[in-house]
This record gives structure tokens, C-alpha cells and sequence, in this order.
């Protein structure tokens, strides 16, 4: 029984395997983000103090390690391309699976931190976020990392990022189940809970990567008996230039220059804010533009829409991909993102059922376009390995470098939201009292019935004009990225070309 089962699972496309990675990611992660606040403060009582410390240093934290890690990882590509060089071998793909293999588990057991008071609450909040990001972080570079090597093509990647989504959807089906075991007076239950997912997610690592390495182990072997054969029919190296290590300032000159990567992290930086302004004001929507109108199990319905719809759409936008390139699809949500919000905004705030397909689909269609980005990131590492002539493919380096740019957007969204909030409506959120929000029979004092028609029309506004903006902003930046195209096709060509140049150099007899 144990035999054919093996077999099966060995025998499993290495799309479908690199995709189930996402599912040992989701299940967790979708989990901590639904609860990780309402564990510290309604359970464990954390301080205001200590929590936005613990928030503050969790972002710069957050911000600085993605190029850190992605520099320690892959500052030994960066050499410059010499004759008989390898772009894209089994070493390089075996060396980040074991990174995925060793951090996974790792970033299991972070998860379980959360969820056992075992210091101090606040020293726990802080530990516990630093922690788990620096797990997450190396899990997330190295799996994406993974879908510029294992693949070139468009399609094959389209094919690669297509399972991954199949898979986050299927996990977001934690956050589903975690309601039936929440409760904030018994955590026993939702502990359990936790530890069931720890345990099938470093399953998952474990398994996965170890299919992943036998793999690519295999193929690795012949390519090493190929060179040991072959080892004394080599040009002498006194013939071939001494291959120049670049260090971290030349690296970032050299990205200064990348016309393109400029363009890219200026959209990517405004739909980060988008997607995490969708994110923080959601549940503020539905509130004050939509609670006296729908029922809570409508609200409820949306909300959990908001979670899963976007993994299932994103299949979709990839067969769109295919067909149209990832540019045209990127730029045709952009413009639905810009005709959607014009017409709530002609239609006006009373339309109820119109302001609910609106404040859906506005939150899946951005979502959507995020996790289709990661494909025009690894068309980036093709042409920074092109134009620089990498030793190898700087994969994990380039999308920590992106998201040192670009998280700064997860700051900026709240921060902004309020602030435009407030400037309209006089509206804080952080002086309100939470309570005056929950559903209660008592009549509401005289002055926040006063408040209730410029706030509802405030969060209206902001609900149309933000997308707006960044929909115009997003088409600017995008119109001036020439990554698509026949300048695409020949930067593909180019590194296959190399990829497949890596047979030695021998001396003609």
C-alpha cells in the first residue's frame, strides 16, 4: 500500500507539487492574520504602549528583511556571466528547496507561538511577529524565487502560478473552519485547532520539498558526471577572464539603471496600499454604508468573498494570461478598476445592491491583479540576468528588493485612509468609543446621529475616489513598462539561449 502511494506522489507534475507549497502557506497564514490581534488584545490584555511598539518595530523589521535575506541568498549570482558559465541549474533549485525544506517547519512552529502565553504580553507580541515574519519572509522569497528558475516560458510560469493559486484557495478554507473553534473565553478548541494546521503544513514542507529534491537531485547527478568527464577537455582557465563579485552598492546602481524595475515597483508600490487599504477599511464599509441595508449574514458573506474569490479569479486571469500576456491583462484590470469606480460614483451611495458587487469585486480584482505581479517580477529577473550578465539568476534578491519598496504601502494605506477620513468627516477612529459601534437597542446619542450622514457620505468617497486615483497613477507608471511584447520575447530568447549555451568550451584537435 505504502509502495504504490509513493509512486503516485513521486509520479505528480512539478507544477502541482511547487503549487501545493502555497497551501502549507495559506492555511496558516490566513489564520494569523484573522486572529493574531484579537488574541493580544481581548485575550492575553496587551497594552496600547506595547502593541504599537511591537507594531513599530514588526514594520521595519518587516521592511528590512526581504533584501537582507534575498542579498544572503543570492549575492554569490552576481558575479559577472563568463564563457562556459551555468544560468540555471539543479544546483540552484536544490539549494532553495533546502532553504524551503529547513524554514517551513520552522515557520510552523512560529505560528504555534502565537497561540500559548508564555511571556510577558508584550515581549511575547514582539518576538512572536519578528519571528514569524523572518519565517514567512524565507518561505515566500524562495518559493517565488522558485518560479523564475524552474521555468522561462510564460506559459510554463502562467501554468506554475496557476496551481499555486489553486492551492491558496483551497487553504483560505481555513479561515472557514477556524470559526467553529473561536472563542475567546475557551481556547483550548481553537489551540487544537492551530496545532492541526502546524502539523499538516510541516507535513506538507516535508513531503513536498523532499519529491521536489529527489527530482531535480537526479538531474543534478548527471549533470556532475557530465562535468567530471569532461574536466580535463576544458579551455585552460588562464584563457577565461577572472569572473568580478559585484558588491551590494554596484548591485543597486546597477538596479538603478533598470528602467523597467523602476516603473514596475512604482505601480506595485500603489497597488500594495490599494490592496491593504481594501484590507483595513472593509469591515468600516460595510458598516457605515451598508449595515442598515443588508443583514449580518450578508455581511458575513462578503466577507468571506473577500477571502477566497480572489484565488479562484486569479485562475481565470491566468488563462487570460496565456492568451493575452500578462502585461494587456494587468493593464486591462487597471481600467476596470477605473470604470467601476466611476460608475458607483455616478450612481451614489443609495444604490445598495450596486455598492455591494462594488465593494466585492473592488477588493477581488485588486487582490487578483497582486498575485498576478509575481510573474512580472520573474520577467525582471530575465532581464536584469540579460542585462548584467549574471552568473546565475538573482531570483530571491530581486523580489526582496521589490518588497523593500514596496511594503512601505502597508504603512501608508491606514495611515492615509484615516487621515483623509478625518480631514472630511472629523471622523478618529482612535478617539471613538468601540463600544458606540456594536448593535445595541439604545438610541444613538444626539451627536453621532449628527455624524452619521457625513460619515456614511465620507466613507463613500473614499471608497470611489481612492481606486480612482491609483487606477490613474497604476496606468501612468504602467504605460511607461516596455517589459512586454517583442522586447519580452527577446529577453526570453536571449537567457534560453545562454541557458543552453552551458555545454565547456574543448580544445579543438
Amino acid at each position: 500500500m505504502g509502495l504504490p502511494l509513493s509512486a503516485c506522489l513521486f509520479q505528480l507534475p512539478t507544477a502541482v507539487i511547487y503549487g501545493s507549497l502555497s497551501l502549507f502557506v495559506s492555511i496558516l497564514h490566513n489564520v494569523f492574520l484573522l486572529y493574531y490581534v484579537d488574541t493580544f488584545v481581548s485575550v492575553y490584555k496587551i497594552d496600547k504602549l506595547s502593541f504599537w511598539i511591537g507594531e513599530t518595530v514588526f514594520l521595519i523589521w518587516n521592511s528590512l528583511n526581504d533584501p537582507l535575506f534575498g542579498w544572503l541568498s543570492d549575492r554569490v549570482f552576481l558575479s559577472t556571466q563568463q564563457p562556459g558559465a551555468e544560468i540555471s541549474s539543479p544546483e540552484v533549485i536544490l539549494k532553495r528547496l533546502r532553504a524551503l525544506s529547513h524554514n517551513g517547519p520552522l515557520f510552523a512552529i512560529s505560528f504555534l507561538a502565537f497561540w500559548v502565553a508564555w511571556a510577558h504580553p508584550g515581549l511575547q507580541f514582539l518576538l512572536c511577529l519578528c519571528m514569524y515574519d523572518s519565517f514567512l519572509t524565507m518561505v515566500d522569497l524562495h518559493h517565488n524565487a522558485l518560479l523564475a528558475d524552474l521555468a522561462v516560458s510564460a506559459k510554463d510560469r502562467t501554468r506554475l502560478n496557476f496551481y499555486c493559486s489553486l492551492f491558496s484557495a483551497i487553504g483560505s478554507l481555513s479561515v472557514f473552519m477556524s470559526y467553529a473553534v473561536w472563542n475567546k473565553e475557551n481556547f483550548f478548541s481553537f489551540r487544537i485547532f492551530c496545532v492541526v494546521l502546524a502539523l499538516c503544513s510541516i507535513a506538507g514542507f516535508t513531503l513536498s520539498t523532499q519529491l521536489l529534491r529527489q527530482r531535480f537531485e537526479a538531474d543534478g547527478k548527471t549533470k556532475w558526471d557530465q562535468k567530471s568527464t569532461l574536466k580535463e577537455l576544458y579551455i585552460e582557465k588562464l584563457s577565461v577572464p577572472q569572473e568580478k563579485r559585484i558588491t551590494l552598492a554596484e548591485y543597486l546602481q546597477q538596479l538603478s539603471r533598470h528602467r523597467n524595475f523602476l516603473w514596475f515597483v512604482c505601480m506595485n508600490l500603489v497597488q500594495v496600499f490599494h490592496c491593504h487599504f481594501n484590507s483595513n477599511f472593509f469591515p468600516l464599509f460595510l458598516e457605515h454604508l451598508l449595515s442598515d441595508q443588508i443583514s449580518v449574514s450578508t455581511g458575513s458573506f462578503l466577507l468571506g468573498v473577500s477571502y477566497i474569490a480572489p484565488h479562484l479569479n486569479n485562475l481565470y486571469f491566468l488563462s487570460l494570461c496565456r492568451q493575452c500576456g500578462v502585461y494587456a491583462v494587468v493593464r486591462g484590470l487597471f481600467f476596470l478598476k477605473l470604470a467601476l469606480s466611476v460608475v458607483m460614483l455616478l450612481a451614489g451611495p443609495d444604490q445598495v445592491y450596486l455598492l455591494c458587487i462594488f465593494i466585492a469585486s473592488n477588493r477581488v480584482f485588486t487582490e487578483g491583479t497582486c498575485k498576478l505581479l509575481n510573474l512580472v517580477v520573474t520577467d525582471l529577473v530575465d532581464e536584469d540576468l540579460v542585462l548584467n550578465r549574471r552568473k546565475q539568476a538573482a531570483s530571491a534578491l530581486l523580489f526582496g528588493m521589490v518588497a523593500l519598496v514596496t511594503k512601505p504601502g502597508q504603512t501608508f494605506a491606514p495611515l492615509i485612509g484615516t487621515w483623509l477620513l478625518c480631514l472630511y468627516t472629523g471622523y478618529d477612529i482612535f478617539q471613538r468609543n468601540p463600544l458606540s459601534h456594536v448593535v445595541s437597542a439604545q438610541p444613538k446619542l444626539e451627536s453621532a446621529a449628527a455624524l452619521e450622514p457625513t460619515l456614511r457620505q465620507g466613507c463613500f468617497y473614499l471608497l470611489v475616489f481612492v481606486p480612482i486615483t491609483c487606477a490613474l497613477l497604476q496606468l501612468l507608471s504602467w504605460s511607461q513598462f516596455s517589459l512586454h511584447g517583442k522586447r519580452l520575447q527577446m529577453v526570453k530568447a536571449q537567457r534560453q539561449s545562454l541557458s543552453q549555451g552551458q555545454a565547456p568550451q574543448v580544445k579543438t584537435i
